[in-house]
């Protein structure tokens, strides 16, 4: 068992770059957004140096990170099959397709913007980005707690998360209307 304590800390690392990828997306969107709406040059060079961050981020770290997590969690459910028993672990399974979900969503986005096809605002892209925030939340909860019927718990403070976050987009704007470089 002890390869089990490897391949879980190897899972996790890649849970976590994972995730950092998909928190700086959204993030790297935006701008990509608001650098639509400057002038030209600014526009060009702003576009073509966030197209090309944008680019390393989604391909050197998100997507490895997001295949190496998912084989390092298929190795762990083969070393513990009994997990797949357990209710707690077909929440969390259901939170992760929920993830794969947001994952290629954010790909698509991604080959949108870079063809240059801005379909969203700055402001969906700010609300979007609490998207990873919420799973996260969740799928955290259910593995330490480990129990199905306490994710309900769970849910009512993941609702609870989400309208603090937007209150929290909504005052963020308000700021950034009245000082833009806030």
């Amino acid at each position: 068992m002890e390869i089990y304590n490897y391949i879980k800390s190897l899972h996790l690392i890649f849970v976590v770059t994972w995730f950092a990828g998909l928190f700086y997306i959204p993030r790297l969107f935006i701008y990509h957004i608001e650098a639509w709406q400057k002038p030209s040059p600014d526009r060009e060079i702003l576009t073509d140096q966030l197209k090309l961050m944008t680019k390393r981020l989604w391909y050197i770290i998100t997507w490895p990170s997001a295949i190496l997590c998912t084989l390092f969690a298929i190795w762990l459910l083969v070393l513990m099959p009994g997990w797949l028993q357990q209710s707690w672990m077909h929440v969390k399974l259901a939170f992760v397709a929920l993830l794969f979900v947001y994952h290629l969503k954010c790909h698509q986005m991604f080959k949108q913007m870079q063809r240059d096809e801005v379909n969203y605002t700055s402001r969906f892209m700010r609300i979007w980005n609490e998207g990873a925030t919420l799973i996260l939340f969740a799928v955290v909860f259910l593995v330490i707690l480990k129990n199905a019927f306490n994710w309900i718990y769970g849910v009512i403070g993941i609702f609870v998360l989400a309208i603090l976050l937007m209150l929290g987009i909504r005052l963020y704007k308000r700021i950034r209307d009245k000082n833009p470089n806030a």
